[in-house]
Order: C-alpha cells, then structure tokens, then sequence
C-alpha cells in the first residue's frame, strides 16, 4: 500500500486501440520498466468507446481514446495528439499522384477500417465532402493486417501516420491527403481524489503529446 501511495508499485489499468498501443506506448512501458519496475500496466484493446465505459464504471484507470467524444459523467478528457491521415498504396501501383484526392482514391479498391470505429467515420466524412461513399473491398481493424494487404496489392487504404512503419516496407507508398485529414488523440481519466501511481503514469502519456 506505501508502494502505491507513492506511485511505485501496484496495478494502472489502460484502454487503447492496437494502433495507439503499438506506436505511442512502448517509450512509456520501458520508461516505467527502468524508473519503477514495480508498476504493472495493464493494457486493454478497445474502441474509443468501450474505453469511456469502462473508465466510467470503473473497470479502467487511463484511455487513450479518438476525438472529439461526447463528455461523459464521471471521466475527464484532454486533447493529447494530432496526427495526420495518410494514403497508403502498394507501390507497384503506375502513375501514384504527388498528393491523393477523395476522387482518386474512391476510383481504388479499398481496404478500410471497420464501419464501427472512429477512424472510419472520420475517413467516411472525407470522402463524403466530395460527394462520394466508396465501398471498400475488406474492412478490418488490425492496421498490420491492412497493411500486409496493401503491400500485396490487395486495395489501398486510409491510416493515421502511426499506424506504422511504412517506409520499412519497399512494398507500400504513403501519400499526404487533398484535403488533408487528421486523427487526434485525448488523454483520458477517470474522476476522484489524486491517485499517485496513476498520476505517474498518466505524466509520462503527457511527455508524448504532440
């Protein structure tokens, strides 16, 4: 109980989507692993959404959550990153443009995000703008698995700048938007009296806003 009063040990239960689990939160754990080895993340995959709910009822001590969300009682939310959208294409494609149009890209077999997560309404209302509601190929929400099917050439996709390495892979082309699209982050917690260990942790999140 010292331990956790003095945010060095004890248990944080966090909720995020995989995307933001594998960019943003390694820098954190092995910040965490070095200074205070005695705090356990718990990590939860979950949809903006679900991890409200769960901060809400308890079930979670920090999220990670898409916004803008509607405010709800009990859980504070702050803005934490802007990311951009980009195109993502198999390179072997002819005659990529310089810059992707809603127009272009609609004219593409597409492999998107599920319908049910806040990345694909937002890329939903970018091609809506234009006027078009392309239907895509495949829809997933693990963004290495529509990676993977954008290098073999399966369609071309939508993903925030953090959904990967792609300039590792000779196989994919990342393009900037026309109009550009970003995702942004928040930082969420719930309500209620200081808690140091998850004071601790939700600090070290703070360092990686951008």
């Amino acid at each position: 109980v010292q331990r956790h009063v003095a945010g060095q040990g004890g248990r944080v239960r966090l909720g995020a989507s995989t995307g933001v689990i594998v960019q943003w939160l390694p820098p954190v754990l092995q910040q965490l692993a070095a200074e205070a080895p005695g705090i356990d993340v718990q990590l939860q995959v979950l949809t903006s959404a679900d991890t409200l709910a769960g901060l809400a009822a308890g079930r979670l001590d920090l999220g990670l959550v898409a916004l803008p969300q509607p405010p709800r009682a009990g859980v504070q939310v702050q803005p934490w990153r802007r990311d951009p959208v980009l195109a993502v294409l198999p390179a072997a494609w002819p005659d990529l443009p310089d810059t992707v149009a809603p127009a272009w890209l609609a004219a593409r077999p597409l492999v998107l995000n599920d319908a049910g997560t806040h990345l694909a309404r937002l890329c939903a209302d970018w091609f809506a703008q234009a006027g078009l509601a392309p239907a895509a190929r495949i829809t997933l929400n693990f963004n290495d698995a529509v990676r993977s099917l954008v290098a073999a050439g399966y369609g071309a996709s939508l993903l925030p700048h953090d959904g990967g390495p792609a300039g590792l892979d000779a196989r994919l082309a990342t393009r900037p938007l026309d109009p550009p699209l970003w995702r942004a982050l928040g930082l969420a917690r719930r309500d209620g009296p200081p808690d140091a260990l998850v004071d601790r942790v939700w600090q070290l999140l703070q360092a990686q806003a951008g």
